[in-house]
């Protein structure tokens, strides 16, 4: 149909049309400016994203030192912390990242999946996977990822089932375990890795 009308008046849509189109492209410039009805859709995709615990790629992240325990690293900047001196929780919508330090030698690939038995036992829901040992900046650790049905929304009210990626480290008689969860089909694999990696014994 805008064919048949520029058809018949050139010079008068033309410069409408363009009009509407530099309009259209500079209501999508920005993902900080305000979107109208039916405005873009990749600035509602990263709305959806956030709203499901997606970590923005600009998120910034502060440091954490837990001089009491004897470690420090980086969690993303207005997360939520609870807890007590070995056993801390940063949190935000459905995704948490865990600390527990505890006493105990230098994890292994047996000492990990027997923990994880133990919990299985306790939590049904829990879908443990195969650890492997991992390289950290911090140093030697175990590495394995398993499933679990997480706690209910305070929104919705659903238990989302939580792919959990689990990291223990060893030094000098403490065992540090770092839980980073997030649930299925949520992307923090770049933020996850940025906080594990920035973890330091002291």
């Amino acid at each position: 149909m805008m064919k048949s009308l520029l058809s018949r008046t050139p010079f008068l849509l033309i410069p409408i049309a363009a009009g509407v189109l530099i309009a259209g492209c500079g209501s999508s410039s920005s993902s900080t400016t305000s979107v109208s009805a039916g405005g873009s859709s990749a600035s509602a995709s990263e709305a959806a994203s956030a709203a499901t615990g997606d970590i923005p790629d600009n998120q910034q992240f502060l440091r954490y030192t837990n001089s009491a325990a004897g470690y420090s690293l980086v969690y993303p900047q207005g997360w939520a912390r609870k807890g007590s001196a070995n056993d801390i929780t940063f949190s935000d919508k459905d995704n948490s990242v865990q600390v527990q330090i505890t006493k105990g030698g230098s994890p292994t690939l047996a000492s990990v999946t027997a923990e994880l038995k133990k919990e299985a036992a306790k939590d049904p829901t829990l879908q443990p996977g195969q650890p492997q040992q991992m390289q950290l900046p911090s140093g030697p650790s175990v590495h394995v990822v398993y499933h679990v049905q997480g706690p209910p929304d305070p929104v919705t009210g659903k238990k989302p089932t939580l792919m959990v990626d689990r990291y223990v480290l060893g030094n000098k008689g403490r065992l540090a375990t770092v839980n980073e969860a997030t649930p299925v089909g949520v992307d923090n694999v770049d933020a996850y890795r940025k906080i594990i990696e920035s973890f330091r014994w002291s």
